[in-house]
């Protein structure tokens, strides 16, 4: 197995295909966003395959002149799952961004919404840890979900390292009204996330670039 860089043209194809099915509406950005961040060299779409076969894909957030790559969106094709290709892909990772003082991510946490949806959380959260995460020193919630930030990477990385990065890549993105209303990095101790958002306020209201 390979990976292998999607173009913008692949990277709208899966977001069609894929993205719209396998995450809910809060927790995806939109298509046009991502494409504009790949156009500006900001994320890259990397494709795990086999053979021909793009069997898994990971969605990477980069900053110029920023060591820690945001792992975005990881996802194993429909009807693939449970076989080991999400571990895969986080190893293939982790050589790709070898350079990289660690790659980081934001896994729901499982006291997160619905209790019915605890045990799944739960899974996910244990997936991540599996495979070389750890947690990174805090929580964050970003449109109205908390979330974990979880890191793999060198083990000096501290939580104030990884917190002033994790604000400076969405400072970035949104303009401050927007920032100021659905990014909370941290989510303190007893702090409840913002009212819920989708993402797809961002294409009403706009991007900073």
């Amino acid at each position: 197995m390979k990976l292998n860089e999607l173009s913008p043209q692949q990277l709208a194809q899966l977001y069609r295909q894929e993205l719209t099915s396998a995450f809910p509406p809060e927790e995806l950005k939109p298509l046009r966003s991502m494409l504009s961040l790949m156009e500006q060299g900001r994320y890259q779409a990397l494709g795990l395959y086999d053979g021909e076969d793009l069997v898994a894909y990971a969605l990477i957030w980069l900053e110029p002149g920023c060591p820690f790559a945001l792992l975005d969106y990881l996802g194993t094709m429909a009807g693939l799952r449970d076989r080991g290709l999400g571990g895969r892909m986080l190893d293939l990772l982790a050589e790709h961004y070898a350079h990289f003082r660690g790659i980081f991510g934001e896994a729901e946490a499982p006291e997160n919404g619905d209790p019915a949806g605890e045990p799944l959380r739960r899974r996910r959260l244990a997936f991540y840890q599996r495979n070389g995460f750890r947690y990174g020193g805090y929580d964050c919630a970003l449109f109205g979900v908390n979330y974990r930030a979880l890191i793999r990477g060198a083990e000096d990385v501290t939580a104030e390292e990884l917190l002033q990065v994790h604000q400076s890549i969405y400072r970035r993105h949104f303009p401050p009204a927007l920032y100021q209303r659905f990014i909370q990095i941290p989510l303190r101790p007893g702090e409840r996330p913002n009212p819920p958002g989708r993402w797809m306020e961002e294409e009403k209201d706009g991007v900073s670039q």
